[in-house]
């Protein structure tokens, strides 16, 4: 028999809070964090990349990278009160934040960069996309386990 899935009041209030918080990061992105790639992206017309800051740059990134991965942790907390879930998942972030900004600097510093490979990247970084893998990759591992 399948076991259903319980959320109690105060947490799906909590999921509630974060996912405005997530939402509220997303629509406060240029008055919160330096970025001219995002300008850059946006308009189809643009084919070298503009002038910026790097250490500026990375370092908001980094900033905007662990405000969504806290917001994750704070989820599957939430959803799953385990902490092994919340261990595996902070170590996962944190390798996939060192091979993302090494992979960016690396991909910003060629002579003539991909832009497609920035604009991946990038959107790794500040986007809560593993929040949308490792949400489902642990509901179904508990799914199997039990």
């Amino acid at each position: 028999m399948q076991q259903k899935f319980k959320l109690s009041t105060a947490g799906a209030l909590t999921l509630v809070v974060l996912l405005v918080l997530l939402v509220c990061i997303r629509i406060f992105q240029t008055a919160l964090f330096y970025d001219p790639l995002l300008i850059f992206f946006e308009s189809s017309k643009k084919y070298q990349l503009p002038d910026y800051d790097a250490p500026l740059l990375y370092l908001n990134l980094a900033f905007r990278y662990m405000l969504n991965s806290l917001i994750t942790l704070a989820v599957l907390w939430v959803v799953f009160k385990d902490k092994a879930i919340l261990k595996l998942s902070a170590l996962l972030l944190l390798v996939f934040f060192a091979v993302l900004i090494a992979a960016l600097y690396v991909a910003l510093s060629i002579e003539e960069p991909g832009l497609l490979i920035i604009f991946y990247i990038r959107r790794f970084l500040i986007q809560p996309l593993f929040l949308i893998l490792f949400l489902p990759a642990f509901y179904y591992q508990k799914y199997l386990t039990k």
